[in-house]
């Protein structure tokens, strides 16, 4: 028998596995009256409707989902949207400075907004995670940044689909906008400034500028740069390691690279010498720091920088060194009274001598997958194209040259000892 009643009345869930729908029995004209009953790996499960087209409408997307192997308990996404974020920040693998970065962020601009709201209901109503959109908007917050916290909250509804929460990410959903980040065009420094802050740095800093420009590594990778790191007679760098600062009062560490993976990077010989000049001047010093976080193993590292107290370079100090040599080059505007350092600065940190580094290979037509790969980018070159593909050479350009270059060699050979040995046969 499929189904048919119980003692109390109640119709009795069969083995073909379809809900039933019915009313309540002790809810008549009144309350939620309708109830859908069905059969979960032999647990029956109840879900009261004030309304019969609410629930007939409930009663086929059960079905259908119990028919697709898709069902999740309506109950499982009653847990709010804080609580599960809070468990991806502490479960999953991330590096301590992420790690700070995603709690500061979501409880500064998420919670306030949808941290009490249950996820299952969030999944439900995407209206509710574009007003969270709205909201940092509001507060003046950044495309960019915006896209940054909302991949974050991205996450956490990511994992609840996995762990079968909920059925859908809500940032999915076509009525989820968010403001549209305007690309910006890069103009990378020219040779002039580049060697003109090189110059305006202290003696003991100048070749940082030639680690970044000519090797393409980042400022912590700078800053963790040791000779040990190089094979000096091929001329291979071997980026290992970075100098990281550690968020809310955790002090530097030694870290991976940002990418968590070492790469190898060719020495070109102008560089090769720079930091052999370097270390002449100044002979690399030995630094023990923890690896990772702060109770980290203990690593010991000769560096080719460090401060005049033979100490790490600390990431806070050196930018008000770097920013005096912005401005005594002139690469940014001299400050007026009362005025603060600001966007000009932060467009012309150090990662400018990443971008010499690519823009002067990409301009060179050197392989994108290449580039990438020096730069340690994850993506194999799908954010290096997005941010330099102005400053590459056009297919049209490449293909102008190539035909007069072998037209070039043609004619050249049509001028030759044969050419002329037939002419006169």
């Amino acid at each position: 028998m499929r189904k048919g009643r119980g003692p109390d009345g109640r119709v009795v869930l069969g083995d073909d596995g379809k809900p039933v729908l019915e009313r309540h029995p002790d809810r008549y004209g009144r309350g939620k009256r309708w109830r859908l009953r069905y059969d979960v790996g032999g647990r029956e499960k109840n879900e009261s409707f004030a309304k019969k087209t609410a629930a007939d409408d409930r009663k086929k997307e059960v079905e259908a989902d119990l028919l697709r192997g898709t069902y999740i308990d309506p109950n499982a996404g009653k847990v709010t949207f804080q609580r599960q974020a809070e468990e991806v920040i502490k479960n999953r693998t991330l590096d301590v400075t992420t790690r700070a970065l995603m709690q500061e962020r979501l409880a500064k601009h998420v919670y306030p907004v949808i941290g009490s709201k249950e996820i299952g209901l969030l999944s439900r109503r995407p209206s509710l995670v574009q007003h969270l959109v709205r909201s940092l908007e509001a507060a003046g917050l950044a495309p960019s940044y915006i896209e940054v916290i909302m991949a974050y909250v991205g996450l956490a509804f990511s994992v609840a689909i996995d762990d079968e929460l909920i059925v859908k990410n809500p940032l999915k959903s076509k009525t989820v906008k968010l403001p549209k980040v305007e690309p910006k065009t890069l103009v990378p420094w020219t040779a002039d400034q580049l060697f003109g802050v090189s110059g305006a740095l202290p003696d003991r800093y100048q070749v940082t500028v030639d680690a970044g420009s000519g090797v393409g590594l980042r400022q912590g990778e700078i800053f963790g740069f040791s000779p040990d790191d190089i094979d000096w007679l091929p001329g291979v760098v071997h980026v290992k390691r970075q100098l990281k600062l550690l968020r809310q009062g955790g002090g530097l560490v030694f870290a991976p690279p940002k990418s968590g993976k070492p790469r190898d990077v060719p020495l070109a010989e102008s560089v090769k010498v720079a930091l052999a000049e370097h270390m002449r001047l100044f002979p690399p010093v030995e630094v023990t720091l923890p690896w990772g976080k702060p109770d980290g193993r203990s690593t010991t590292v000769r560096l080719f920088f460090v401060n005049t107290l033979g100490r790490p370079v600390h990431p806070a100090t050196f930018l008000t060194v770097w920013q005096r040599a912005l401005e005594q080059v002139g690469v940014v505007p001299p400050l007026g009274p009362g005025e603060r350092r600001g966007h000009a600065y932060r467009e012309h940190g150090m990662h400018m001598l990443r971008h010499y580094f690519a823009s002067v290979l990409l301009t060179e037509g050197e392989s994108v997958k290449a580039v990438a790969d020096w730069l340690g980018h994850a993506d194999g070159g799908a954010l290096l194209l997005k941010t330099y593909a102005h400053l590459m050479p056009k297919s049209e350009e490449r293909m102008r040259r190539a035909i007069d270059a072998s037209r070039m060699r043609r004619e050249s050979a049509a001028d030759g000892p044969e050419t002329a040995h037939s002419v006169i046969v």
